[in-house]
């Protein structure tokens, strides 16, 4: 984000209401840069390690506050990465682009060398990119762009 240049202002973050941590580094990262910013927060679709079935429950429930927050904003592109949000605000974005024009870029973790996440998997086939950030990742995935490590 921090490569970003200010024609992506005003920038708002939709994260998990439980994610301290990433809220402190967008504070730190947008006062520094001196850009408008807003942190908008959502239920967390997923837990690490919360079974499946549960997984299904809590991603609607995530959805329920991602989609009216995505029709709000009306972001020009979402740029996201992540299962703890990510699949809700995507589902909000590919039904925004029915009605206005809008990129969807998804970024895979660092940490995914020779398979993607779920979310990797899903978006793969909605979103507009799907960057990996390793060169053996997107021989396994052709329409993904390999731009190395961005994250």
């Amino acid at each position: 984000m921090g490569h970003l240049g200010s024609h992506y202002e005003p920038r708002y973050y939709v994260m998990a209401n439980t994610d301290v941590m990433s809220e402190e580094k967008v504070h730190k990262l947008e006062k520094d840069a001196n850009i408008m910013y807003r942190i908008y927060k959502i239920p967390r679709s997923r837990e690490v390690k919360q079974s499946w079935i549960t997984t299904v429950l809590s991603t609607i429930v995530a959805s329920v506050y991602a989609l009216p927050l995505v029709f709000k904003l009306r972001p020009d592109i979402i740029l996201c990465n992540g299962p703890g949000t990510c699949i809700p605000v995507c589902l909000g974005g590919l039904i925004l682009k029915l009605f206005y024009p809008l990129k969807l870029v998804y970024v895979e973790s660092i940490c995914r060398v020779d398979s993607m996440s779920l979310s990797g998997q899903i978006l793969y086939h909605f979103a507009d990119s799907v960057i990996v950030q390793w060169p053996q990742l997107q021989k396994k995935y052709p329409k993904s762009l390999y731009m190395g490590r961005i994250v």
